[in-house]
């Protein structure tokens, strides 16, 4: 019987727990019937497959070391025991098991992004890890049948390093359902950055923006910003430089149901962020036919995709961004648009796609021996 396994035990929470149960249904969904599916989780009580078959190892998050201790010793014994056709990591290292496929899902654009001395002492751990997943990532690499990324400029920055590597990319599946709205129009134009205080997001630039608007004299808007100031040093110093700028609210972190009732809200999505691997609240703006001023920065242009309602601006240019602001507030904004095809073969649109990739080629029931 084929047997694929998937590794994901430090995914608990958040977008990473939404990919693995996405990955587990779809597989559950398209690999044929004589396929086994096992999931090497941190609890059961987070997955509800009844066709996959689940292994708990909750030490793995106790620190560092065990969770390298499973990825590079512990998994090599379950390995052995299991003899899968086909191991997939989710989450980024390549492990070292024995298995007919190897697959690795790379997450963390941090590797290939250029730290500045500012950003390194505001968030001294973003720096640590900067430098930690980029000898992470090639440790093993060349083990995996397929590395898995989720944008064509990732891929680009894999081969540039590490050479000629068999890269696919695949785009997330929690694209947001179109549902097209129209704001609730309230006295002020609603600009909003739903974005967690971490030093590349950029959040600097768009509050510069604002206090340019009101030098100007402009009024008549808000910017909502997801942070309360409490969060970590850069949002402190947020806080401490743009708390007392007029039209800047920082109204903290926000559920989904909140967040919903922001977007409904809002005139228009501004995405500033220097670094991404997807850019969520992109799509979900676009979901809504929001205008959206985004950094014109590779991965933006891919997360937009085809959408008419979007401009781009220099990712540092408050200028140029308050430039946009104006004219959206003043109503003569003319949106630049996007046109972005697919990328280039490999590509996988959703997991189903990614699925027949990873198993393309795989020996058949008859021909497997691990039963």
């Amino acid at each position: 019987m084929p047997r694929i396994v998937v590794s994901a035990v430090n995914f608990t929470e958040g977008g990473p727990l939404t990919v693995l149960r996405e990955c587990l249904a779809s597989a559950a969904a398209v690999l044929p019937a004589e396929f086994e599916i096992i999931a090497i989780v941190n609890r059961a009580d987070l997955i509800n497959e009844p066709r996959v078959r689940l292994i708990s190892i909750p030490s793995s998050k106790k620190s560092w070391f065990h969770r390298l201790y499973w990825e590079w010793c512990g998994f090599s014994r379950i390995s052995h025991e299991l003899k899968p056709t086909l191991w997939l990591s989710l989450h980024d290292i390549t492990p070292r098991v024995s298995a007919a496929r190897q697959a690795v899902y790379c997450h963390n654009p941090s590797p290939f992004y250029r730290i500045g001395l500012r950003e390194a002492l505001m968030e001294p751990t973003f720096l640590m890890f900067n430098q930690f997943y980029a000898l992470l990532y090639r440790l093993f690499i060349r083990r995996n049948h397929c590395v898995i990324v989720q944008q064509d400029w990732l891929r680009a920055e894999f081969i540039k390093r590490m050479g000629q590597l068999p890269v696919v990319v695949a785009h997330p599946s929690f694209r947001a359902a179109e549902r097209p709205s129209a704001p609730k129009r309230g006295p002020a134009f609603v600009f909003i950055y739903p974005a967690l205080p971490r030093v590349f997001k950029n959040i600097e630039t768009l509050c510069k923006a604002a206090q340019l608007l009101v030098s100007r004299g402009v009024g008549g808007f808000e910017v909502r910003l997801t942070l309360d100031g409490s969060e970590n040093r850069y949002a402190r110093w947020l806080r401490n430089r743009f708390g007392d700028t007029a039209h800047v609210r920082f109204i903290g972190r926000q559920t989904k149901d909140e967040m919903d009732a922001h977007y409904g809200e809002a005139s228009a999505v501004v995405f500033p962020s220097k670094l991404e691997t997807w850019g969520l609240p992109i799509t979900e703006g676009k979901a809504q036919r929001r205008p959206l001023l985004v950094a014109d920065l590779p991965y933006a242009r891919e997360t937009v995709g085809t959408y008419d309602l979007v401009s781009f601006f220099p990712a540092e240019s408050s200028e140029a961004l308050a430039d946009l602001m104006q004219s959206m507030i003043e109503q003569t904004w003319r949106p630049t648009g996007n046109d972005h095809p697919d990328p280039a073969a490999p590509f996988a649109p959703n997991w189903a796609s990614l699925w027949g990739i990873l198993i393309s080629g795989l020996p058949s029931a008859a021909q497997n021996s691990g039963d």
